[in-house]
């Protein structure tokens, strides 16, 4: 036989390791400086720049 499981208790813990999980998140996106939040921003601007810089155009008469 297979092991018995109650499964309000396993409900409980499933919920309950989603909300530390969330709550870890948040402690990391919001307990940063003012300065490391504006550097982040700026790294992922300046990364979206460089990405947009390599993008091709096409002309509309072209085929892919």
């Amino acid at each position: 036989m297979g092991e018995i499981v109650n499964l309000r208790r396993a409900r409980k813990q499933r919920d309950k390791r989603a909300k530390e999980e969330a709550a870890q998140a948040n402690r990391a996106a919001h307990g940063r400086s003012k300065a490391e939040r504006e550097l982040t921003a700026a790294q992922a601007q300046l990364e979206n720049a460089r990405f947009d810089g390599h993008r091709r155009d096409r002309e509309s008469g072209d085929q892919a």
